[in-house]
């Protein structure tokens, strides 16, 4: 296994082994990473995630590699060398064509040939020694081989299954596949002019190098393809790969080899080429979807990373027209203290009377900042706030409503709102992103915040998988105040999960507030594992012990203790003060277990206790003359806000319903090789206009440096 990984990821095989050694003591990737430095060799989450992938890679490999061997048993074929053959095999691909010839089959040419009794006839072909093979084929005429002619094409059958079970012939074809293969498209011509069709019509007739096709473009033709608006065709030179077989195959210029030839023809045709193609188009298909993810994860981390207002009071609203604008009251920790629903837009255009009621409202609930949901009416109910005077000043901000309808239908806010209907937890939830993006968006599926590229096409298992990971680590990157967090962000600390996470949810109902760490090792279930990888990611405000506060795990509160006393101070009066933690020798306090990594990390934790790793929300403002894609014109310098990122460019709000394109060849004037590198997520950059089309709604946006 060590070897395996090692030769996947190029890591150190000690840091290989002890990783996996942490991993099989149910340590978790946030609690190794930041709290086990020195075993690991200070790898990232990212590493430990690599070594967690490629562990469970290798254990699926044997697994299948045990069911093989234990199938070729029972059916008394397994030799010793085809054994050694099946254990040195390093992927799933080899060890699936070892087993090929041995595969239970359904029904098929060669099986049919073979009950006729024309497997004998087949070797002397492919013995190449026969000059005259009709006049031996003659011989076979009997039963159902009618003719001669039936007899050589059962043998020719039998002849392409040996042909398509040869591992050579197979890995020479994979090798032009992934060299040469080209994917073509054509459109089905009943559904040419279907209008959802009109979205793939670029597909319609299309060629491309299977190897360099970009990842959102295979995505596209194959939902094309599944939709039903197109049939998609893997192909490569036949010619060229005949040839090749043929080289491998034919020692002879006789009939025999005129057997062969028209042999090799069939195999491939009916029995490589399909098989292969498919192999071909799932590998690529895998690569777009770890593309494809890849995208979404990262855009995920930036957006549950996206910057709090912090903890204050915020007036919220889910806008809308004929249905009215919901507005919430919530306190700083995001209890619900008011709701209520004000018309000032069409139909009812109540202006006047709904501001003075946001008015009252704010100087009544001491609020600090509004937030309005990004979706219909927004623009709208954005201008009618800023025309009011508060007494106060509010800052008001516009807030992604992307999967606040999810949230609010959710089980998650029945349990929170049992009250309430749908809007007003809708406009909690749009209130509350303001005040914490990540403890808000934890409690929603992450494919329904769409921030992702053809998420619904790819893996569904790979990508929540992958979501999960990101998640947790964000999470435990932040760090979750026990005494406030939900069930759902208490759910992903590192050793927690959701019973243990219902668990704590229940104490604190029952008991109030937790005062320090220690208290939590007397939640029911939360045993000394459970508070080793999770206790460090849990904060208590305002605890007795100041370092309940921080990221310094509890094992190493004693050497904090001993700092502090060879310094002559206390804890308090050492978290904070740079002057002191400069005079920090840390070498007098490595030992055995905790080195250079972790003392470290404890020296830049004192340094500022708790700090959160996130920006703080700046206001935004949209150009208040763009209402509608009809008023944009080439040319035009708008501020936008990054609202989604793909391989092939990131999408901007401009404050309008449609957002625009930036192409990834309009982020720079030199070559892009990540559009990270240029922009992330949420975002506020300033665009210039370069194509606008109001038919199809598409508006193409180049990045004004």
């Amino acid at each position: 296994m060590i070897s395996f990984i090692r030769t996947k990821t190029q890591l150190p095989e000690s840091s290989i082994k002890n990783t996996i050694a942490l991993l099989n003591e149910d340590c978790t990737i946030p609690f190794i990473s930041r709290y086990r430095k020195e075993r690991t060799g200070n790898l990232d989450e990212v590493q430990i995630g690599d070594i967690v992938k490629y562990k469970e890679a290798f254990e699926a490999l044997e697994k299948r590699k045990s069911a093989i061997l234990k199938a070729l048993e029972e059916q008394n074929v397994l030799t010793a060398e085809l054994q050694s053959k099946i254990e040195k095999a390093q992927n799933v691909t080899t060890l699936e064509d070892l087993y090929l010839p041995f595969k239970k089959k359904r029904k098929t040419k060669a099986e049919t040939a073979r009950k006729n009794g024309l497997e004998p006839l087949a070797k002397i072909i492919m013995s190449q020694n026969a000059s005259n093979i009709e006049s031996i084929a003659f011989k076979y005429v009997k039963g159902e081989i009618t003719s001669i002619e039936d007899a050589l094409e059962g043998a020719r059958h039998i002849i392409a299954e040996w042909i398509n079970e040869r591992t050579d012939i197979r890995n020479n074809l994979r090798s032009q596949l992934e060299r040469y293969a080209m994917i073509s498209t054509k459109v089905i011509k009943t559904k040419k002019e279907e209008e959802k069709a009109q979205k793939f019509r670029d597909y319609f007739d299309w060629e491309e190098s299977l190897s360099r096709i970009p990842s959102h473009r295979l995505l596209a033709i194959l939902r094309a393809e599944t939709e039903g608006f197109i049939r998609v065709k893997i192909d490569i030179d036949k010619e060229r790969a005949l040839q090749k077989i043929e080289s491998r195959i034919i020692k002879s210029n006789n009939t025999c080899a005129e057997q062969i030839e028209l042999a090799i023809a069939d195999a491939y045709k009916r029995l490589l080429l399909p098989s292969l193609s498919n192999e071909a188009l799932q590998h690529a298909k895998d690569k777009a979807d770890e593309a494809a993810i890849q995208v979404f994860a990262k855009n995920l981390k930036q957006l549950l990373l996206g910057s709090p207002i912090g903890q204050k009071r915020v007036l919220a609203i889910d806008p809308g027209f004929r249905t009215g604008c919901k507005v919430v009251c919530l306190d700083a920790q995001g209890q619900l203290k008011y709701n209520e629903t004000i018309y000032p837009h069409p139909p009812k255009n109540d202006s006047i009377g709904a501001m003075k009621k946001i008015s009252s409202l704010a100087d009544a609930y001491k609020i600090e900042a509004i937030a309005i949901g990004n979706g219909t009416a927004s623009r709208e109910t954005e201008a009618l706030i800023r025309k009011i005077h508060f007494k106060n000043a509010i800052q008001v901000f516009v807030v992604s409503e992307a999967g606040a309808s999810i949230y609010s239908a959710s089980k998650i806010a029945r349990e929170e709102f049992p009250d309430y209907d749908v809007t007003v937890r809708g406009s909690v939830s749009i209130g509350r992103r303001l005040q914490d993006p990540l403890a808000e968006l934890v409690k929603i599926d992450a494919k329904s915040i769409g921030v992702g590229q053809y998420q619904h096409d790819v893996d569904q298992t790979k990508l929540q998988k992958q979501l999960d990971i990101v998640v947790e680590n964000c999470v435990n990157a932040v760090g979750v105040n026990i005494n406030t967090a939900s069930k759902s962000l208490l759910s992903y600390v590192s050793g927690i999960g959701p019973k243990l996470a219902e668990n704590i949810f229940i104490y604190r109902n029952e008991n109030g507030a937790f005062s320090s760490r220690n208290e939590i090792k007397k939640v029911p279930r939360l045993g000394n594992k459970a508070f080793e990888q999770g206790a460090a990611f849990l904060r208590i405000k305002d605890a007795k012990n100041p370092l309940d506060n921080s990221a310094v795990h509890p094992e190493s509160y004693k050497i904090v203790q001993k700092m502090a006393k060879d310094l002559n101070t206390s804890v308090e009066d050492l978290i904070g003060n740079t002057d002191l933690l400069k005079q920090v020798n840390l070498k007098n306090y490595s030992s055995a277990t905790i080195g250079l990594f972790t003392l470290e990390d404890i020296i830049k934790e004192l340094e500022k206790p708790g700090l959160d790793i996130r920006e703080e929300a700046k206001v935004f403002t949209f150009n208040q003359n763009i209402k509608t894609i009809n008023d944009l014109k080439e040319g035009q310098l708008l501020p936008g806000i990054v609202n989604n990122i793909t391989n092939f460019g990131c999408f901007v709000d401009v404050g309008i319903k449609e957002s625009g394109l930036i192409h990834v060849s309009n982020l720079s004037d030199s070559f892009v090789k990540d559009v990270n590198d240029h922009v992330h997520l949420h975002q506020q950059i300033i665009v210039k206009v370069i194509e606008v089309d109001v038919l199809r709604k598409r508006i193409q946006l180049k990045l004004h440096q």
